[in-house]
């Protein structure tokens, strides 16, 4: 399973609107998509998840249904682990 970072940001305009739609179901999680964690600012109109699928398409379609009323970026993520063999393959390719 591949996991991603999803990070959104809202404008205050939109906090009553977001509040809502989350609280209406609209923080649900999509078919074959898993949680490992989400936090939101306490204070503050952004917040950040991580979340394993094999499905990007599925994080995609949650992230363009909330893209009326907040930016919302889905990445890659690699573990600790899974960057320091990639970072030691790179340099060993290099010299």
């Amino acid at each position: 399973m591949m996991k991603f970072i999803v990070t959104w940001t809202y404008r205050p305009e939109h906090r009553d609107a977001v509040h809502k739609r989350f609280l209406e179901g609209g923080g649900s999680l999509p078919e074959g998509v898993t949680q490992i964690g989400r936090w939101m600012a306490a204070g503050r109109n952004f917040g950040v998840a991580v979340y394993e699928t094999n499905d990007a398409s599925a994080l995609a379609r949650n992230a363009l249904n909330w893209s009326d009323l907040m930016d919302v970026d889905v990445v890659p993520a690699l573990s600790d682990h899974e960057a320091g063999a990639l970072v030691a393959e790179l340099a060993a390719a290099s010299r």
